[in-house]
């Protein structure tokens, strides 16, 4: 079966939410409680927020990329320019039960070359957060280096969380 990395457009809302709900609990669920979780989930994966985030692109916000098996969303990732010269991963999710297939590495690659080609970066960033054993090997293996460590964007009911800031030069 082939796997095609494409830009998102409106059709692909629900299997991008989908894939990024299920991403976030396969990688969260034993580190965050129930109710922060939801509480992400419903802030930034809503049907209206990504039917936004597809419609309406930007360089700070270049639009999901997706990897699509036969009509079906099975990765979704998407970033933007943070200043004149850095790009940043904003968001990276897998099927759960499709990791290890090279499918994230090629999101990526595809965030990459538009922050590269067309909004002209040099460097880019991701932010994972602390103890995110999912993430942390994968972004190190692609080049990105440890920076530094911050308090995480998103807080529900007062439940935050340390992020690792990760840099590479592209």
């Amino acid at each position: 079966m082939m796997i095609h990395i494409i830009k998102a457009n409106p059709n692909h809302v629900e299997g991008i939410a989908k894939v990024c709900r299920d991403g976030y609990w396969a990688t969260y669920s034993e580190t965050y409680s129930e109710m922060y979780i939801e509480g992400i989930i419903k802030e930034f994966y809503s049907h209206e927020r990504i039917l936004k985030e597809v419609t309406e692109t930007s360089k700070k916000w270049g639009g999901y990329f997706i990897a699509v098996e036969e009509n079906e969303v099975i990765g979704a990732g998407g970033g933007g320019m943070v200043d004149d010269t850095s790009g940043e991963v904003f968001v990276l999710y897998l099927n759960p039960a499709r990791r290890n297939e090279g499918i994230g590495t090629r999101v990526l690659d595809a965030i990459t070359k538009q922050q590269k080609e067309a909004f002209h970066a040099k460097e880019q960033w991701v932010s994972v957060a602390k103890g995110n054993m999912k993430g942390i090997p994968f972004y190190e293996a692609k080049g990105f280096i440890f920076n530094h460590e911050c308090e995480g964007d998103g807080k529900v009911d007062g439940e935050s969380y340390i992020s690792l800031r990760y840099c590479r030069k592209i």
